[in-house]
């Protein structure tokens, strides 16, 4: 079994993903580092070097490759992962993929990202709050299409990591 957390950047998919790849004793992926490990360039340098159809076809062939894994595992992926082609599809088809989406509000996801902007390639050009804000806002209503069609969804806000791996856990009895 294999499961994919979805969700927006900020939501914690990287942290919630190793702490309950901890406590199932399954192999831990992120989605953007394997891709990171294959090309030997950052997701940044790939989008500035090769551009976005290029990702979009390397984060679609490491899609394949992490479904089709022969070991159990917890699999982060990238926050517009499911949004693009038929990824969601893939994922949904799969028999042995559970997705999860970890979901927070606009609130939780701007004081989140206001923090950690700097290091976010996609949002460190947003120079106040309110773009920020409205950035997050107008991605959520796209994104929200695709995100709210995963296995589980798991409210997330004001919500410790363990206790949201505590939770999954009962939800995955």
């Amino acid at each position: 079994m294999k499961f994919f957390l979805i969700g927006y950047m900020g939501s914690g998919k990287s942290t919630v993903g190793k702490l309950l790849s901890e406590e199932l004793n399954y192999k831990f992926y992120d989605l953007d580092q394997e891709i990171e490990k294959e090309y030997d360039l950052t997701i940044s340098e790939i989008f500035s070097r090769k551009g976005e159809v290029f990702f979009r076809k390397a984060e679609r062939k490491m899609l394949d490759k992490l479904i089709n894994l022969e070991e159990d595992a917890v699999v982060s992926l990238g926050g517009g992962t499911p949004c693009y082609g038929d990824n969601m599809e893939l994922i949904k088809s799969s028999d042995t993929v559970r997705s999860i989406y970890l979901k927070l509000n606009i609130q939780t996801l701007l004081e989140r990202l206001q923090r950690e902007k700097t290091e976010r390639p996609m949002i460190s050009h947003l120079q106040t709050r309110e773009l920020l804000e409205e950035f997050i806002r107008k991605h959520l209503f796209e994104r929200g299409f695709y995100y709210n069609q995963s296995e589980l969804i798991l409210d997330c806000n004001g919500k410790d990591p363990s206790v949201i791996v505590h939770n999954l856990m009962e939800n995955l009895r």
